[in-house]
């Protein structure tokens, strides 16, 4: 789908890399990516460890390309905007990953009919598995989200939802890694407090959360019911367990994932 077709990024952060990464995997040409970047380090960077071409020039770049795929901070996007509006076209396709900037507002931004697709990726996707949830915008065409679709399968899975629904996606996938990671942090940090090392405890922690999420990828059964295995009558984990429920984990979890939600809505906002 990519075949021929030139492909460049506004951004060379840690997302853009990971799907440099992934369009490399799939066989796309390292010539057929540029990336605008205004760091001239993270240029070189992305240069030297990839082969792609990197430029500090945003409208050349929507010139040269065919898609682009938007991967700067949210905060910045109406300067950014504003800025390529006049070197893009409705030949072109507009993939954005920024956080709480809706399709509309991109597209009000840019000539009648851009077409826009909008997603919300994670940070897995640098090492191939990710979790993106992907929206059309009013002018998307069906090849659009098929394209689009392709590209974030090669660094993980893609799943299509409406746009209403990217705030959830966010607050569940798109900042999840951290919630993970922070869980991941406290078992290894209970590990040493009881007795092991610092380096054992990390291995346990990090194996358990990556066995545990296989398991239940590969049964497909639901997470309650393979807590259910582990939970013997009168055992070590439902004491566990209790005192998880008893300090509101599952709350807090979901607050966070509200908290997340609401910044989202708000950065839609701005």
């Amino acid at each position: 789908m990519l075949k021929e077709k030139q492909t460049g990024f506004i951004g060379g952060g840690n997302m853009a890399e990971a799907i440099i990464k992934g369009l490399l995997s799939g066989g796309v040409p390292a010539g057929d990516l540029t990336v605008s970047e205004p760091s001239a380090e993270r240029r070189n960077y992305l240069a030297e460890r990839y082969s792609v071409r990197t430029v500090n020039d945003n409208i050349g770049l929507c010139e040269k390309c065919d898609t682009i795929i938007m991967a700067v901070k949210p905060q910045v996007a109406g300067t950014v905007l504003k800025g390529i509006s006049e070197s893009f076209s409705t030949e072109k396709l507009l993939i954005t990953i920024m956080a709480g900037v809706k399709c509309a507002a991109i597209e009000s931004a840019l000539p009648i009919g851009a077409r826009v697709v909008r997603v919300m990726p994670n940070t897995p996707a640098l090492v191939l598995q990710g979790a993106a949830a992907i929206a059309r915008g009013s002018q998307a065409t069906d090849h659009d989200l098929a394209l689009t679709r392709h590209i974030f399968e090669l660094v993980g899975s893609a799943c299509v939802v409406e746009e209403k629904l990217l705030d959830a996606v966010t607050g569940v996938s798109g900042s999840g890694p951290a919630y993970v990671f922070t869980f991941i942090e406290a078992l290894s940090d209970a590990g040493v407090k009881n007795g092991l090392t610092r380096e054992v405890a990390t291995a346990l922690a990090v194996q358990t959360v990556y066995g545990s999420a296989k398991l239940l990828m590969e049964t497909r059964e639901h997470p309650a019911v393979l807590k259910g295995h582990v939970a013997s009558p009168g055992g070590t984990t439902i004491a566990a367990m209790h005192s998880l429920d008893k300090d509101g984990f599952r709350a807090a979890v979901m607050n966070a994932v509200d908290v997340c939600v609401a910044k989202s809505i708000e950065l839609g906002q701005k």
